[in-house]
């Protein structure tokens, strides 16, 4: 007579509430990871190396705060002036992955008036957003103030950008310091023969 088989015991994750081993397929893997690293660490053992490189960071992190570079086989901690710190801190927050330097976004309003079909003008703004403008409150604005059409697009880096039908170059700078007294005529520039050429 063959024997019974046991029944199989399913891990479910509280978190997401499917077997521990699809909780990667769930819709937040990124909130059952703790659960997962403590309860079921030998189906996803990456996460154990993740976690023990960002406690590693961590302490690392804490020891630079408080003025100590390292700790040396010794047990003996060298310690790093406050200026230091600060500088390896501030070259951290501008590298991304694979080493490369982080530029920091200019506050600039870039125009730029592009003709198609030989006829039609279209004037183009990129860059409100950085002076905290929403910019589907902007293309109306502008398109009220211009008696045109206005809208938010998504130009060819992804960034959003305002495109004006016609060419209203002539008196968009005055219009935007106007409406917009946060952004200095000194930010604002114009596209000219494949040239960033300034408004003041």
């Amino acid at each position: 007579m063959a024997e019974k088989p046991e029944p199989v015991k399913v891990l479910y994750c509280p978190t997401c509430s499917l077997p521990a081993e699809y909780c990667e397929f769930g819709s937040d893997f990124e909130k059952c990871k703790p659960w997962l690293i403590k309860n079921a660490p030998e189906l996803y053992p990456d996460l154990l190396k993740e976690a023990d490189e960002k406690e590693a960071e961590r302490v690392s992190e804490q020891l630079h705060s408080v003025g100590i570079s390292s700790i040396g086989a010794d047990g003996s901690a060298s310690s790093v002036q406050s200026g230091e710190t600060s500088s390896s801190k501030q070259e951290e927050v501008k590298r991304l992955p694979g080493g490369k330097i982080k530029k920091k976004v200019r506050q600039e309003v870039v125009i730029e008036k592009v003709v198609r079909n030989k006829r039609k003008s279209i004037t183009i703004i990129k860059g409100l957003e950085l002076f905290g403008i929403k910019l589907s409150d902007a293309s109306k604005k502008l398109g009220k103030k211009f008696a045109t059409g206005a809208s938010v697009v998504k130009g060819p880096t992804e960034k959003e950008q305002i495109d004006v039908q016609g060419d209203i170059a002539y008196d968009i700078v005055e219009f935007i310091t106007e409406t917009w007294p946060d952004v200095p005529e000194t930010a604002i520039y114009f596209i000219e023969d494949g040239k960033k050429v300034p408004a003041a």
